[in-house]
């Protein structure tokens, strides 16, 4: 009976958390953290360069700032109109990853992902990730019982997933790919397709990823370096042994903020793909960990206003917040592993954190959908509890 009483306390406790603060606060925490992170690590590239220290940090500012008021339109912009804007979004999304292939496009590394648009550049896989997610969650609201029944119902939005990231391969942004293709299919998968379905996909994509892989050198070396790093270090591990040294610098407490070896022309892309070292070097374990949990709460409380909405009746609401929410997750768990050495390099961001206004306007965007989902289940509940006062016994309501 104890045990009972125990379980339904938890239960209880666990019900009662509020996932729209966490999310603010976490988002929040993660923007500041960002900001302070790029200040430390680009000011030395940065005063060579661009012959001032402050560039990227000033420029971050500017995008943190911009990132809050797109997060704010994003909250008063009706979940409806993402819902009914479905083809509108997928036409952005192919244009846009058709553009950068055209001479409009800018190559930076070997890689064509941004179109400039005078004061800043446009990585158009981030603007892709979030059209075609608001165009998969629509489609598996409007085609749930062809989804889940029919195969073809299965296979028309894998259609377009698999023109989306042959645009992306051509760029090439094979990373952009994996989170959009993974993100996709968990979505698809929580909207209650049998995970059968989904066996020959999987055996197909780990044969196309291969291929990817084996076809592209310097995908194939990447590989190589990430299995055995410090085998050529100055070469092919170079990135990687680097980004361990500032972890195995940092040991528990870190060496203070400012004070990271690494970042001085060591590790390539330190304020970018691999901000996530230099915390670690400057704070330690303490501190990745903290950004770690931080990560993790915003990824748990997107899930549960996801899961909130779905037990609401709020289908497309609930669908589009586990793909925001699978997005968001994914990118920054693939980040901090890279880091880590635990997967092969790979060129992607962690979300609000890293350098980049792309990738932080996108996400604050994701972050304003997914408060204005839990606000649009707050305001049905709250209409719903209110209709039930005035319900007499008989069940005809007031007028």
């Amino acid at each position: 009976m104890q045990a009972g009483a125990g379980s339904y306390r938890q239960q209880t406790w666990i019900g009662d958390i509020q996932p729209l603060p966490v999310l603010v606060v976490a988002s929040v925490a993660l923007l500041v953290v960002g900001v302070v992170m790029i200040s430390s690590a680009s000011m030395d590239m940065a005063a060579v360069t661009m012959g001032n220290s402050y560039h990227y940090v000033i420029r971050q500012i500017i995008f943190a700032g911009l990132g809050c008021l797109v997060a704010l339109i994003a909250v008063n912009v009706p979940v409806s109109w993402w819902e009914r804007s479905g083809w509108l979004l997928l036409g952005i999304g192919m244009l846009v990853l058709v553009l950068v292939l055209t001479p409009m496009g800018r190559t930076v590394n070997g890689s064509t992902r941004w179109i400039p648009l005078g004061l800043f550049n446009v990585q158009v896989s981030e603007v892709a990730k979030l059209c075609l997610i608001a165009y998969l969650a629509g489609y598996v609201v409007r085609r749930r019982d062809e989804l889940l029944n029919t195969w073809l119902g299965f296979f028309k939005p894998l259609v377009v997933l698999g023109l989306a990231s042959m645009l992306l391969v051509i760029q090439p942004d094979f990373g952009a790919t994996v989170v959009l293709v993974t993100a996709a299919a968990g979505m698809i998968f929580l909207s209650g397709v049998r995970l059968t379905r989904f066996a020959p996909l999987v055996g197909i994509l780990a044969v196309l990823g291969t291929i990817l892989v084996v076809t592209q050198p310097y995908r194939l070396k990447r590989v190589v370096s990430y299995l055995d790093p410090w085998k050529d270090q100055f070469d092919t591990g170079y990135q990687l042994t680097q980004s361990l040294i500032a972890f195995g610098r940092g040991e528990w407490g870190g060496v203070g903020l400012g004070n990271s070896i690494q970042k001085l022309f060591f590790l390539p892309e330190a304020h970018t793909d691999f901000i996530y070292a230099i915390i670690a070097e400057e704070f330690g374990l303490l501190g990745s960990l903290i950004v770690l949990a931080l990560f993790t709460a915003l990824v748990v409380s997107g899930f549960m206003i996801a899961r909130r909405a779905e037990k609401a009746g709020m289908p497309f609401g609930a669908c589009f917040s586990y793909g925001l929410t699978l997005l968001m997750g994914l990118q920054a768990g693939i980040n901090m592993a890279v880091s880590t050495g635990l997967l092969p390099t790979k060129g992607l961001t962690l979300p609000l954190v890293s350098y980049g206004g792309s990738s932080l306007l996108i996400t604050c965007i994701g972050i304003g959908v997914l408060a204005r989902v839990e606000l649009e289940r707050l305001d049905k509940v709250r209409m719903s509890s209110e209709t039930t006062k005035h319900k007499p016994r008989g069940g005809a309501v007031y007028e």
